[in-house]
């Protein structure tokens, strides 16, 4: 493998709160959600290549090779700046595919600031977050790296300064369809709008969890179980359950109670994600 020239964590997410206020005439779904990002996740390496190839050398089962969000996010990339050079990536894949968590946005994400660094674009964020908005909804909210309430599809980002406790985030050993849940028919649609004031007094619940515990009673049973030590809810479409706690040494504690059916991890809440931390440290 040749010299790399640049590795970058790719964190996870949770959504603390997902309302659903109703269905825009396009398909998408109007959400008001509040995303607080964990210092834990996957990690993407890149090497600069000559040529203009974008070749990814880590595979995913089940997903070709240019479907693949990295491979995506660095051609559109290249595509939109006009761009000679490519990259060859590796990755480092720790957080599940269809867990809630982000993964693939966040892999998308560090792949966009990643070679926008390693290509020297100079491309700001805003920018940047254009072109992840066209790849996922939860995209921009990795680039530009805040905890933060998004409204919209997802898009409207107000920033905001949360407590940053413990999570423990169990994984349910299922794969959660996004599009089959905001297709369900049973889905809450109706939410009233609430104020980002109201959110931080308050919480608020996640419309999703209900359709999500019908259709898999994997993530039903880690809700009962996981309710018995901390209250929990799903975070995006799921499947990943979380609870929060004050200190690491209480959400280990529980972590060491769960089952060997029902893998977890614990991790810290932050709301500037390691990613921008670290980019910030090669400035």
């Amino acid at each position: 493998m040749p010299a790399i020239r640049l590795t970058l964590p790719a964190p996870a997410k949770l959504n603390l709160m997902l309302h659903i206020l109703g269905r825009r005439a396009d398909g998408y779904h109007q959400l008001q959600t509040l995303f607080q990002f964990l210092d834990y996740g996957d990690e993407l390496s890149f090497a600069l290549r000559e040529d203009g190839g974008i070749h990814l050398h880590s595979e995913i089962a089940g997903v070709p090779h240019d479907s693949n969000l990295i491979v995506r996010a660095a051609r559109q990339l290249q595509q939109q700046s006009g761009c000679q050079l490519g990259a060859d990536i590796w990755l480092n894949k720790r957080l599940p595919m269809g867990g809630g968590i982000g993964g693939g946005s966040s892999d998308a994400a560090t792949t966009l600031l990643g070679l926008n660094h390693l290509w020297d674009l100079g491309w700001d964020g805003n920018r940047l977050a254009a072109v992840g908005l066209g790849l996922g909804a939860d995209v921009p909210v990795f680039v530009h790296g805040h905890a933060a309430f998004a409204e919209g599809v997802g898009e409207c980002l107000t920033p905001v300064e949360l407590t940053e406790p413990w999570f423990l985030v169990a994984v349910p050993q299922v794969s959660v369809s996004t599009a089959e849940i905001f297709s369900d028919p049973e889905l809450t649609r109706d939410t009233p709008a609430i104020t980002l004031s109201a959110v931080l007094e308050r919480g608020g619940r996640n419309d999703c969890q209900s359709v999500v515990e019908k259709r898999y009673p994997e993530v039903r049973n880690a809700l009962i179980l996981l309710n018995k030590f901390v209250s929990v809810r799903l975070t995006g479409t799921g499947g990943c359950v979380f609870g929060s706690f004050p200190n690491k040494a209480e959400a280990d504690k529980v972590a060491a109670q769960l089952p060997a059916s029902l893998p977890g991890f614990v991790a810290k809440g932050s709301n500037i994600s390691m990613l921008h931390r670290k980019l910030q440290s090669l400035s």
